[in-house]
């Protein structure tokens, strides 16, 4: 049986870590979070941001919009939150409301204080192997895991599955500063099952039931990002956690593996921040 790659308990520890730091500080980190819309998923997740941080010490503000909200109403703020010497940190909230452009608002955000390291410059930073002001939160939380088990990524196949600016991109090119050979795929890949096959590390990241048994070779280690919920309400991850656990060396489950990294990455990133 595949060691689990505990997120939850490498999430209490870096809080515990970071409790302690904040509370030599005067003056406290402050994080603002801009959520726009009504998705229940997005204010479950403010709310567990919110919660983390108050147990840290950090102060988080939230400013929440209705679904109509204009785009120049929310730019207004996050220029006025840039101009702000309290705020230390700003996050959008992703998704936003159809009719609001994300590029035009996550680029607004002073790079400083870009807590997701979502903006141009520090993507621009991060994908010509220069270091941004901060790495993004759900690849830094993969990589923290794969770190606290002692799990070797230099030379290693990493396989990441999914795309997206928020997970799949980033993650590859992390991967690829950390020495790995990196194969990123997508819906439009050809022979994905022979691909992973030959992953000693697989992450994927897409929200679908996708990965099998079968699919995987022994001792592979599997990170698993996607989260949704199946038809009978039953949180999933994109692999099949039965299946797999038996042949991987090391698994995260869902839930309770790269979520809570995902915030604890957040905290680290918010106090980072408010050092430099």
């Amino acid at each position: 049986m595949a060691i689990i790659l505990d997120g939850k308990k490498l999430r209490d520890e870096i809080v515990e870590t970071l409790k302690l730091e904040v509370a030599k500080y005067e003056k406290k980190p402050t994080l603002a979070v801009i959520l726009a819309g009504e998705n229940p998923a997005s204010k479950i997740y403010v709310n567990n941001k919110e919660k983390i941080a108050q147990k840290i010490g950090i102060n988080s503000i939230v400013i929440n919009y209705p679904q109509n909200v204009s785009e120049s109403e929310i730019l207004n703020k996050i220029n006025e939150l840039n101009n702000d010497k309290n705020v230390t940190a700003i996050l959008v909230q992703l998704p936003l409301p159809e009719a609001i452009s994300k590029d035009k608002i996550i680029n607004a955000i002073d790079p400083s204080k870009d807590v997701d390291g979502f903006g141009l410059y520090n993507f621009g930073k991060l994908f010509s192997g220069q270091v941004p002001t901060v790495y993004p939160c759900t690849p830094k939380g993969v990589l923290l895991l794969l770190d606290k088990y002692g799990i070797e990524i230099e030379g290693k196949h990493a396989v990441v599955v999914g795309r997206s600016n928020i997970v799949g991109k980033p993650m590859a090119q992390m991967l690829l500063n950390r020495n790995a050979t990196v194969t990123l795929c997508h819906s439009y890949t050809k022979n994905l099952e022979q691909i992973i096959k030959t992953a000693d590390i697989l992450i994927s990241a897409v929200g679908k039931n996708i990965i099998q048994g079968k699919m995987i070779k022994p001792n592979c280690v599997i990170v698993d990002v996607g989260i949704f919920k199946d038809d009978s309400g039953k949180t999933r991850g994109d692999v099949d956690f039965e299946q797999c656990s038996k042949i991987a060396s090391y698994i995260s489950p869902v839930p309770g593996g790269v979520g809570p990294m995902t915030i604890a990455s957040l905290m680290l990133n918010t106090v980072e921040l408010f050092k430099k």
